[in-house]
């Protein structure tokens, strides 16, 4: 190997890096959510709610219990940071959708991530393109959830 060529890292090492920066970047966001009476995980559901989400669906986004989400989907809602509206297609189902406010509050929690912010403005234009990138070639694998065991399997 030359003096020059980079050093192909393993993917542990790759894992223990994304691990890491994942860490960080979640005290930042928690840390700039307390700064709104959010807690973490009060933020973590507004950040879901792009468009409407089913309370299953946050319990599953959070890997929780669906009771769980109901406690935090009223605090939320009782803030008027969110709201429960009936799906059309199936009125048993309670989707949990964002207010103005509830987007506002969450858009200057992200503007107010100032670690994560001073760390992507140390990347240059082209370095900044190239993340963005494969982290977009990443994210479908990542999200990708794996389906749910049949019941009664070992």
């Amino acid at each position: 190997m030359s003096a020059t060529a980079p050093h192909r890292p393993t993917k542990l090492q790759l894992l223990e890096l994304l691990a890491a920066i994942g860490t960080a970047q979640w005290r930042d966001f928690a840390s700039a959510a307390a700064r709104y009476g959010l807690t973490s995980t009060q933020a973590k559901v507004l950040a879901q709610l792009d468009g409407p989400v089913p309370m299953r669906g946050l319990a599953s986004l959070l890997a929780c219990d669906a009771s769980n989400v109901t406690g935090i989907v009223d605090r939320l809602e009782a803030r008027g940071l969110v709201r429960r509206e009936p799906e059309p297609r199936d009125r048993r189902v309670k989707n949990v959708v964002a207010t103005d406010e509830g987007r506002e509050t969450m858009r200057r929690v992200r503007e107010e991530m100032q670690a994560t912010h001073g760390a992507l403005d140390t990347l240059e234009e082209a370095e900044g393109a190239t993340l963005y990138a494969l982290l977009e070639r990443l994210r479908p694998a990542m999200e990708r959830r794996p389906e749910p065991e049949a019941a009664g399997a070992a």
